[in-house]
């Protein structure tokens, strides 16, 4: 049976977090932008030139969607209000059933426009590539960097998104040389850009009949899919293109024609390669569209180390420095050495629960940025 007075606690919480939250939002400058944009697009002979209306066609499609999300949550405060006060006054079931509907809503509305405000970039909405690379240690890395597949992938299910393999090679006895997946989803880069960096596990190797403690390391790199919009211009002169056959499990599986495409890109040494189709030209054009993503992080990267030359508080993700370490012996925890969150249900994190250590990532990670 419902209590007003743990609803009336857990409104009470609902409204200091709203009225922070509120209070960051750019609601009074997006509907104003907006309204420009809409005088700009009903001027005389704005559409003589459609194609020139694409940059502002596509901000007037995000400013939309953003002014929603900011009307429907003050709407559904309004409403939390409403039945608080009712509730004050009538404490019938039906009216506490009502109000605690509301406040669950409110309190997912505010949690959803809290990650809209930190995945702000114009490239966090994009589709990501994802891919897992083992470090030394043969089996033991590549098993690890199997058991990171299958919790991104896990993930990946419990939000119903769309996941694809554009490369996969199996490891000679057990886990993966190395795999790229392709990732489609609402903000899927913007959520997934935080796990780029290494991975570390520390646990009891299933492959040591001595039993002892092994530590194995594997890296996480993610790229934007670039849009049709973002011209990465590539040379056929800054190429080598080579073709093989695709490996896989054996049997009818195994493809029989060189249809696998790897590209090296000569100025930066990136290599690229793809496979899951059996058409040369398809896995060709897939693998150039990674080659292209890859190189636009790579600006992206440039562009925000020249933003941080002098914020020496952010952390460098390289080889070397755990982004992450992943504890199964002698103790049990998930920690994330950037903002010092942990997690104690291992299992759990290794089935596909990150949620709660992504957005305590992207907390801190906009926390930083404001404080510089």
């Amino acid at each position: 049976m419902l209590q007003f007075s743990d609803l009336k606690s857990k409104a009470v919480t609902c409204s200091k977090k709203y009225v922070s939250l509120w209070g960051r939002l750019d609601h009074a400058q997006s509907k104003e932008r907006l309204e420009e944009l809409e005088h700009e697009l009903s001027k005389p002979g704005a559409w003589d030139k459609p194609d020139d209306l694409t940059p502002l066609l596509k901000e007037k499609s995000n400013l939309e969607e953003k002014v929603a999300s900011y009307e429907e949550l003050s709407s559904t405060k309004d409403d939390v209000e409403e039945w608080m006060s009712l509730a004050g006054e009538d404490q019938d079931q039906e009216v506490l059933e009502a109000l605690s509907e509301n406040l669950d809503k409110l309190a997912k509305l505010i949690e959803q426009t809290e990650l809209a405000t930190l995945l702000s970039e114009p490239e966090d909405k994009s589709i990501a590539i994802l891919e897992i690379h083992p470090g030394a240690g043969g089996t033991e890395a590549q098993d690890w960097a199997e058991m990171l597949l299958r919790m991104y992938m896990r993930w990946c299910e419990k939000r119903n998104w769309q996941t694809s393999y554009l490369d996969l090679q199996p490891g000679d006895e057990a886990g993966i040389k190395s795999v790229t997946i392709q990732v489609k989803g609402p903000y899927a880069y913007g959520f997934l850009k935080g796990e780029a960096g290494i991975h570390r596990l520390i646990r009891i190797s299933p492959y040591d009949t001595s039993g002892r403690r092994h530590t194995s390391f594997a890296s996480v790199d993610v790229y934007p899919e670039i849009s049709q919009d973002i011209e990465i211009e590539v040379r056929d002169d800054e190429i080598r293109l080579d073709v093989f056959r695709a490996s896989g499990p054996g049997g009818q599986h195994v493809n029989k024609t060189n249809s696998a495409v790897r590209i090296t890109h000569l100025p930066t040494n990136i290599v690229v390669q793809c496979q899951n189709e059996k058409s040369q030209l398809k896995n060709k054009e897939t693998a150039m569209k990674v080659l292209k993503s890859r190189l636009y992080e790579k600006e992206l990267k440039k562009q925000e180390e020249s933003k941080k030359a002098d914020y020496s508080t952010k952390d460098s993700i390289a080889w070397g420095s755990q982004i992450k370490t992943y504890t199964l012996q002698p103790y049990r925890l998930v920690k994330d050495h950037r903002c010092g969150a942990e997690d104690g249900n291992v299992d759990a994190v290794l089935d596909g629960e990150l949620d709660e250590l992504i957005r305590n990532y992207l907390l801190h990670a906009h926390g930083g940025e404001n404080e510089r």
